[in-house]
């Protein structure tokens, strides 16, 4: 019920664009989808939302931020590392893409992923399969890839940042998330919801 649709607030046409576009996604559950919208427009929740409504349900929803982690950090906890892969890798490990096994991977700011490991999430998207740092051993995965940026992602590609043939791998289903100064009339939606939820929370009644 915590990652029902509905909890997507708001009764503009905008929001029930993305509602429904959800719902048909749910049924369609091995499509790559990318969500695209400014900070704070809530694509961690359509992600978690499109999670629970599609048959991956019973699977971990797993997340990773791309700009928050160091590049050789990123690639060791998308892709796992064999024991003596590098220095501190003093046993194997297994990355995000295993781990979320039939299940949803979440990748946020895929924008910033460096071009090296856009080759590698690239070749698990086209094979189905991962293969960890100090390994040359394929390992196969079922997982949905839900991707989300901030960003124009054509202007990064003319800017030689990400690489074309990943945008559209990436961009097969597009989800546009929309600022709130595009739906004013969810406004009072929105207060309504916090202030509901924030009672609950500190036991108040205001």
């Amino acid at each position: 019920k915590k990652h029902d649709v509905g909890k997507i607030i708001g009764t503009s046409d905008e929001v029930q664009t993305v509602r429904d576009t959800i719902q048909t996604l749910a049924d369609i559950p091995n499509t790559t989808v990318l969500v695209r919208g400014e900070p704070g427009t809530g694509k961690n929740l359509v992600a978690q939302t499109l999670h629970y409504a599609s048959k991956w349900a019973a699977g971990r929803f797993m997340e990773i931020n791309c700009a928050a982690l160091p590049d050789n950090l990123l690639e060791s906890e998308l892709f796992g590392y064999e024991k003596g892969a590098f220095t501190d890798a003093r046993k194997e490990r297994k990355g995000r893409f295993e781990l979320a096994d039939r299940g949803t991977l979440f990748l946020d700011d895929v924008d910033d992923m460096p071009l090296p490991t856009q080759v590698k999430l690239l070749r698990v998207l086209e094979e189905g399969e991962v293969v960890r740092m100090g390994s040359n051993d394929p390992v196969p995965i079922n997982v949905r890839l839900i991707c989300a940026t901030h960003r124009d992602l054509r202007k990064r590609i003319e800017e030689e940042q990400f690489r074309e043939d990943l945008f559209y791998r990436l961009n097969v289903i597009p989800v546009q998330m929309p600022g709130l100064r595009e739906r004013r009339s969810d406004i009072a939606h929105l207060a309504e919801f916090f202030l509901e939820r924030y009672n609950d929370e500190n036991e108040k009644s205001i």
